[in-house]
């Protein structure tokens, strides 16, 4: 049998942590993930999953993660039930996370306008350069060119460079 599912979305509520009384880490969160098409009046609809995550996983997503982030989950989809206050049977399907990955930086969707990770702060800062004397200025590269632009030179490639 197979029981997988990957999701990618935004969390819909702050994730919630709480601790076992055995001291084991638990956090509960929303996800909603866009659908692959509009409907009849061109809007995109979305569905939304209840995710539930252990251990240090869940200490990590209850530190990083907010409502509004981007988040991947791998996990399975498993069912419970439990009686409520008024003694009604209550079905609960949720998402089992074994693995969320978060898919933008944490200062993201902060709206401060500045660079979003370390390699944009890197390489937003000009030319940085590391060696010394003529080396340095030999050896510098502007990030922003593209190193595959046509320079008007032939490309020289062999027939055993080829991968067919």
């Amino acid at each position: 049998m197979i029981n997988r599912v990957v999701l990618v979305g935004r969390l819909t509520r702050d994730p919630e942590l709480r601790y076992t009384p055995n001291g084991v880490a638990v956090a509960n969160f929303g996800i909603a993930v866009n659908r692959p098409f509009t409907n009849q009046q061109g809007e995109r609809e979305a569905d939304f999953f209840n995710c539930v995550v252990w251990r240090k996983q869940a200490e990590n997503v209850a530190n990083y993660l907010k409502k509004g982030s981007l988040a991947g989950i791998d996990g399975r989809i498993q069912s419970r039930s439990y009686e409520n206050q008024e003694g009604r049977r209550v079905n609960v399907v949720e998402v089992q996370a074994e693995s969320v990955q978060f898919l933008e930086p944490r200062n993201a969707s902060s709206g401060s306008g500045g660079p979003r990770n370390d390699y944009e702060s890197f390489a937003g800062g000009g030319n940085r350069n590391f060696g010394s004397g003529q080396d340095q200025n030999r050896n510098s590269t502007n990030l922003n060119e593209d190193p595959f632009s046509d320079d008007g030179q032939p490309v020289d490639i062999s027939d055993d460079d080829l991968p067919f």
